[in-house]
């Protein structure tokens, strides 16, 4: 190389180390604060026998945290699942719901990952899920068709399934019976805190334990929330009757609540049992006490992933009486949950009914203008067509003030009733959704 050639990269170099100096370093992401809402603690939560638990660092995108998580399920287990309906679902969803009812006695397993969602990945997002439920089924002894898989993240990225079929030995090595906390906080991503619930009730022979965790902040809507959700119990119940009592109660817990109207590509909630219980089979009575305390787990879940709606300062609940039909329940009640302007007014802590009267209004569904009656708390703010007259705005502000509201609206034409929970929309959900892939 001639004396041009090295002055001249010289030079090139030269300008380089300039243009280093000069650019502007990457910004550092700040901490993210915890909801003002989340629970004081993570629950105590039951060890389900037949069921254990790991997690491990496989660097999916995140580095120096955990983000993959392994559940081990012991022969026998009974497995029911219900998933996002939404047309651009994701490969695992896919993958899960063609496995979830299929007859079974051996073992079953979920793997779980945070960072990449592996929707919208086409061909290669299935080449991905088989090479991991493949990698599970090999490593645990297992046939594939009874590996689970979920993936939760960035959309239209694909998965490096090659990292998480590198951390298996690790996850296999680690299956204890007691890290159910590890793999809540595995699966997180804008969550800013782990999400648990539990339950035991008396059953013939002995006691049946339910513990529940699951993952959800952000682009939640039914059906069914961006959430992923892990329920297991040790009660012993067929497949069929899992997966019945599974279903009719999803609509009034995970299917009531939304943070934005945005549905997930990847929403996924599976319910094992794995039939460890020294109970009989529940039946009767204590099958209605099962199915009641499964109700209530669900529900503290949902309500877990509202109090942790990115940038949420205000849990909402939104009760909707004496509509028309159901379905017009469930219209009026989203079309004000879902409101943009009746989100923005909570977060100001603003009690500006009149928003609460535009969404009743462009739901879609029957209503009178001379029958609504518009409740905050037990504060009567709006009847017969106009403002109650003894309503003052400094007691509506007064109420707005409280971490935890609740609007009530009579419609007045009917029987059917909804409740649905949502938060308030805040600065903060623009800064982590603008931020959501840097």
């Amino acid at each position: 190389m001639g004396k041009t050639d090295w002055k001249s990269e010289a030079k090139s170099l030269k300008k380089e180390l300039k243009a280093m100096k000069t650019a502007p370093e990457a910004p550092v992401k700040k901490a993210k604060p915890v909801s003002p809402l989340a629970p004081a603690s993570f629950p105590d939560l039951p060890l389900v026998r037949g069921a254990s638990f790991a997690a491990a660092e496989a660097g999916v995108k995140y580095q120096n945290r955990k983000d993959v998580m392994l559940i081990k399920l012991d022969p026998g287990t009974a497995m029911a699942g219900t998933f996002t309906r939404s047309t651009t679902r994701s490969a695992c969803v896919r993958d899960c719901q063609q496995k979830i009812a299929l007859p079974s006695k051996d073992g079953a397993a979920i793997i779980v990952n945070s960072g990449n969602s592996n929707a919208f990945t086409g061909k290669r997002g299935e080449a991905s899920v088989k090479a991991i439920t493949e990698g599970v089924a090999k490593a645990l002894g297992l046939p594939a068709s009874r590996v689970f898989s979920s993936s939760t993240g960035v959309i239209g990225e694909p998965l490096p399934h090659d990292k998480i079929v590198a951390a298996l030995p690790t996850l296999v090595d680690g299956l204890t019976e007691d890290a159910i906390a590890m793999a809540a906080q595995a699966m997180m991503t804008t969550d800013t805190f782990p999400k648990g619930a539990a339950a035991t009730i008396a059953g013939e022979g002995g006691p049946i334990h339910i513990a529940g965790i699951a993952k959800g902040s952000g682009m939640i809507a039914p059906d069914m929330a961006t959430m992923l959700v892990y329920i297991f119990t040790d009660a012993k119940i067929p497949q069929a009757t899992l997966q019945k009592l599974l279903s009719r109660n999803v609509d009034a817990t995970f299917n009531s609540i939304t943070v934005d109207s945005d549905t997930s590509t990847s929403d996924t909630l599976l319910l094992a049992a794995t039939g460890q219980s020294d109970a009989a089979e529940p039946k009767g009575a204590v099958l209605k006490a099962f199915e009641q305390a499964l109700s209530e787990v669900m529900l503290n879940l949902a309500h877990q992933v509202i109090r942790d709606g990115e940038g949420a300062t205000k849990f909402v609940e939104i009760n909707v009486t004496r509509a028309a039909s159901p379905d017009d329940a469930a219209r009026i009640a989203f079309a004000i949950a879902n409101s943009p302007l009746v989100k923005t007014a909570i977060a100001g802590q603003d009690p500006n009914w009149g928003r609460i009267v535009a969404a009743i209004g462009k739901s879609g569904a029957m209503a009178d203008r001379d029958r609504l009656t518009i409740k905050f708390g037990d504060i009567l703010v709006a009847e017969k067509g106009w403002r109650n007259p003894k309503y003052r705005e400094e007691d509506g502000a007064a109420y707005m003030l409280q971490p935890e509201l609740q609007i009530s609206v009579d419609i007045g034409l009917g029987r059917a009733n909804r409740k649905v929970w949502t938060c308030d929309l805040t600065n903060r959900y623009i800064e982590i959704n603008a931020d959501y892939r840097s």
